[in-house]
Parts: C-alpha cells; structure tokens; sequence
C-alpha cells in the first residue's frame, strides 16, 4: 500500500497544533497548580517550573539537528509517544515518597520532547502543504492551538479538581489519575498521526548537506542576527520587558488557591480551571484579536504605549485582590479576565516588535531567537519569584510585580521601527 504524500488538512492539523500546545501547558501551568496542591512551598515550585522554560529558551540550538536527522514526520510521531510517556511517568511517580524529584525529571523530559515537537510540526506545515492552503490555515492551526491552552488550564484542571473531590485528601492519587488521563490522550494522538499524516515527498533526511555545512549555516544564522541594527536593545527590551509578568504568572495560581490565613483566596483546584483556565482564556483571546485588528489600522507605532498600559496596568488588579481577599467568585473573575484581556491586548505590540526585528534574511530562524529570548526573560524571573513573594507575603509582592512594569516603559522610548509597521497597507510582515 503507497503511503500518502497528501492528506486533507482538516484531518491533520488540528490535532496536531492541539498537540503541540498542550504539552506546554502541562509543563508551565498544570505543574504550578498540581505542586501547590501537593503543598510544595513557592520558592520551589517558581524555581523549578521556571527551569523548565530552558528547552524554549535554547531550542534554536538544536533545531539543525531536527532538520537533517530523520524526517519532520518521524521527530513528531516519536515525540508524541515520549511526551505521553513522560506524562504517565508523573502519574506514576506521583505517589512515590520522593514525587517532587521524579515528577520534574519528567517534566523536563516532556519540555525538551514538546520543544523539538514544535520544531518539527513547524517545519513539517510547510512541507505538507502548498503556498496557498499555509496561508490560509495559519488561522486554523493558530485557533487550534489556542483551544489546547483552553482545554489545558480549563476543562483538564476542573478534571483534577473533580478527582481531588473524590479522592478526599489524597491529592496525590487524585493527580495521578488525572496525569494517567493525559497520557492516554497523547496516546491517542500519536496513533492518530501515525497513521494520519501524510509524506510529503519534500519531508526526507537532509543527505545533500553534511553536518558541517548545516552547523556553518546555523552559525551565520546567528551572525546576521546579531548584526542587526539596534540589536542589542532590542534584545534588552525583550529580557526585561516582561520583568513582572514572568512574576506574576509563577504565583497568579498559587495566590488564587492559597489559605486566606497567608493572604490567598482560597480557591480549589476546580475554581481555578474555571476562573484563569476558562474564563481567563477566553479574555486573553479576544485581547489579542483586538489588539491585532487595531494595530492593523494604525501600525505599531501609534499603539505601542497605549499597548504597554493595557498589558501592564491591568497588574493592579492582583494588588487589590492581595489586599480585599474577596470571597466572591465573580469578583476573582471579573478581575482575573481584566487583566488577562489587558494582557492578550497588549502582548500584541512586543509580538510585532519581535517580527519586525526578524525581519530579513532567515526571517524564522531570527524569529526563533527572538522567543528563545523572550523566554529567558520569563524564566530567570520566574525563577525568584517564589522566593520573593515568601520573603515580602502577597500584597508587597504584587506591588513588586508593579514596580517591575517600570522598565518596560522606560525603553520603549528608545526604540527605533518602522512606524507603519503592522498597518494593513504598511509593511509586509
């Protein structure tokens, strides 16, 4: 039997953009709220969900070696059976005396799986599809990938919370189950698009380049990148221009779920998946549609300091939580949504910026770099923040993360862009 070189879209992608978000959520969100359940303090679990973040920040590194090892097919099947295996190594373990170790050996064996998963399934896109359906399913692979970040922080968090509900006090086992869950999930997806994803017949080992050749092309790579005018406050910009958010979102769910008694609200786990993983979501959505049709009208220019207010004033809202402790829920929502609206909104100006400084010769390559970037600034952040917040309690702490905000509107007064870029009839990005 001939194995298809095409396929019908709509039977790939959307499972396999699915895919590719929902690992990252598992590692970035579900950890942090799985941990404080577990009662690990928050020194610990914003230290070590932040190391997390290293396979995106250095998954530039490896992806020479995604690109002329094997086929694009065969790095995302394969990476789907390990991240399911990872994903029922934490179900395992999480009983075990000594889970806190062993579970974050498996989260990073699913971050580093996921960050080669996104360079394939990236790479394998465009392969499998022709100039015209690319880029009219950038759109569908983009929704489809935010459905996983809703179903992750949402739906698969209210599950946990059932669990916990009938498991009584034994989160661990409750947590367990739900991981075991997952699992299957990624089980399911990785006999899906093994038998579902079409060969393209431009998917094939990289033999007509060595090695050697690849790894000079990737150094000039980054050559060209850094010679770039203006680069190097452009890549200051990106380190710190998310000083407080890389904070905030370490100790968000924590603050939410802790004890009134040390400054929480006392939400459960169930309240959580509604509160920051449905409704946050969804408000984080529409901002960044929002954002991106204004921006489309005016350029970048005109909306970057209205755009840096909205992502970084909203932050307030976490500062009057800290110091009212309401115990309405529609309260923790409605503030919740206002600032995760604010923050789709506003994230859309450092994304174009981080476009426009990629812009050029190897266009993805720079763009790649510029998130690897971008997530160094959110982890070395993050990676105090649970320190920060145990040494100054939660009100301080959200003013903390206010104070923060303060450089990012400082040096966007110094950069230098094209002011029509992001305008519809402005500049191509």
């Amino acid at each position: 039997m001939s194995k298809p070189a095409t396929r019908n879209p709509w039977a790939w992608i959307p499972t396999l953009y699915f895919a590719e978000g929902l690992p990252y959520v598992f590692v970035m969100t579900v950890s942090v709220i799985m941990y404080k359940r577990l009662d690990i303090s928050n020194t610990d679990i914003a230290l070590y969900t932040s190391w997390l973040y290293l396979p995106w920040v250095i998954k530039p590194l490896w992806s020479p070696i995604v690109d002329i090892l094997k086929t694009k097919r065969y790095w995302i099947v394969v990476m789907q059976l390990v991240i399911g295996a990872a994903l029922a190594g934490v179900a395992f373990t999480l009983p075990a005396d000594k889970f806190f170790q062993y579970t974050i050996a498996f989260f990073w064996l699913m971050a580093f799986s996921s960050a080669t998963h996104d360079i394939a399934a990236d790479g394998f896109y465009m392969l499998g599809l022709s100039k015209h359906d690319q880029a009219f399913f950038v759109g569908i692979r983009n929704t489809f990938y935010r459905f996983a970040m809703l179903a992750g922080q949402g739906p698969l968090v209210i599950l946990a919370g059932q669990m916990e509900e009938i498991a009584g006090d034994n989160n661990q086992w409750a947590w367990s189950i739900t991981f075991f869950v997952f699992a299957a999930l990624f089980l399911a997806f990785f006999i899906w698009h093994l038998f579902i994803l079409p060969y393209p017949t431009s998917d094939v080992k990289r033999e007509s380049k060595s090695l050697k050749q690849v790894m000079a092309g990737f150094v000039e790579t980054f050559v060209t990148f850094f010679k770039k005018d203006g680069i190097v406050l452009s890549i200051v910009f990106i380190l710190i221009f998310r000083l407080g958010e890389a904070q905030l979102v370490k100790l968000a769910t924590p603050f939410l779920l802790d004890d009134p008694e040390v400054g929480g609200l006392g939400l459960s786990t169930s309240n959580i998946g509604f509160v920051y993983g449905t409704a946050g979501m969804i408000a984080l959505t529409l901002g960044g549609i929002l954002g991106g049709i204004v921006v489309s009208r005016k350029g970048l220019k005109y909306w970057m300091l209205p755009m840096v207010i909205t992502m970084n004033l909203p932050n307030l809202m976490f500062v009057l939580l800290a110091y009212v402790q309401p115990e309405s829920l529609w309260i923790v929502t409605g503030s919740v949504v206002i600032e995760q609206f604010g923050y789709g909104f506003g994230f859309t100006a450092f994304m174009l910026y981080m476009i426009y400084v990629s812009d050029g010769e190897h266009k993805t390559a720079h763009y790649a770099l510029c998130t690897g970037f971008m997530a160094l600034g959110m982890m070395l952040p993050g990676m105090i923040s649970g320190w920060i917040q145990e040494m100054i309690g939660y009100k301080y702490f959200f003013i903390w993360v206010m104070l923060c905000t303060i450089p990012g509107f400082i040096i966007i007064n110094y950069l230098r862009y094209d002011p029509k870029f992001g305008m519809k009839n402005g500049k191509e990005q």
